[in-house]
């Protein structure tokens, strides 16, 4: 079997069941958790490196998406679950270190994880996804409001939905060619596979649930957004984003005390599937 080549699972964890691309072996897990609306296959050029690099690599369906539990309330997806869900993976995995690497909602969620500091992590690698406190500063602000815009939309019942899934989905498609430079990273049979799990059966409705049960979060009190994140910490950006914009990284060296921030100049929001090869580089470096 080539231990490059990803195989999947089923981990039980947190009380739900989490479909999880593996490849790679040992007790050094790299944990890479993903956005919306991606899934596990938004990692495929990320885990043979980190599995060269000597890590075992779980990629999971984070909960609603692919075949993973897909709890059928608002309250569900809340972020305090979502966490709950990346520290009982790592429990599950019985890796004797972790390294966490999340892109946009998967590193919104990454970023909680190591604010909440309940699982000890070697290091974290998030990409275009702004520490918490420094987007609950900027969401109401605008350009984010701009930016933002389709947040706001989501707490709409029903009808993200059914706009989302209408003619096979093509609107999820959309999303992947009209935000990046370089649309031919995104040829037809890679959104398939996106289209394919968006349309599977509450698989939308979950996937918008992750706005829903948040809606509040940029109002809440949480001192513990700006408890300072001593793991070690690279922030991947591709500075083209125009869903989440440069901004929002200044002042992150402020709540993150060993940081390492590498700008990716003409590369959008899907940063790890645009440009790969810079990405990877930026790891193999950083890890090094």
């Amino acid at each position: 079997m080539n231990a490059l080549a990803p195989t999947t699972r089923f981990i039980e964890a947190n009380g739900l069941r989490f479909e999880v691309a593996e490849c790679g072996a040992g007790d050094r897990l790299a944990l890479c958790l993903h956005g919306f609306p991606e899934c596990a296959f938004s990692w495929r050029y990320q885990m043979p490196l980190l599995s060269r690099l000597g890590y075992r690599v779980w990629a999971p369906n984070l909960r609603g998406y692919g075949r993973s539990s897909r709890p059928g309330r608002v309250a569900d997806y809340h972020i305090d679950r979502l966490v709950a869900d990346v520290e009982g993976l790592i429990r599950a995995s019985g890796a004797r270190e972790t390294l966490l690497i999340g892109h946009d909602w998967g590193g919104g969620v990454a970023w909680m994880t190591a604010l909440g500091n309940r699982c000890p992590l070697a290091g974290l690698i998030v990409m275009n996804a702004p520490h918490p406190s420094l987007f609950v500063q900027h969401l109401y602000r605008w350009p984010q409001i701009r930016r933002s815009w389709y947040v706001f939309a989501f707490q709409i019942p029903m009808l993200p939905e059914f706009l989302l899934g209408r003619r096979q989905a093509r609107a999820i498609a959309a999303t992947f060619l009209d935000l990046p430079v370089d649309a031919s990273r995104f040829p037809d049979d890679v959104l398939d596979v996106y289209r394919r799990q968006a349309l599977e059966p509450g698989a939308l409705r979950a996937m918008v649930n992750y706005y829903r049960a948040n809606r509040r979060f940029p109002g809440e009190s949480r001192p513990d957004l700006t408890r300072p994140i001593t793991v070690p910490t690279l922030l991947i950006w591709g500075e083209a984003d125009t869903a989440l914009g440069k901004e929002l990284t200044v002042g992150t060296d402020r709540l993150v005390t060993n940081l390492t921030v590498r700008s990716l100049p003409g590369v959008s929001h899907w940063v790890q599937q645009e440009a790969p090869e810079a990405v990877n580089d930026a790891i193999a470096r950083w890890l090094a």
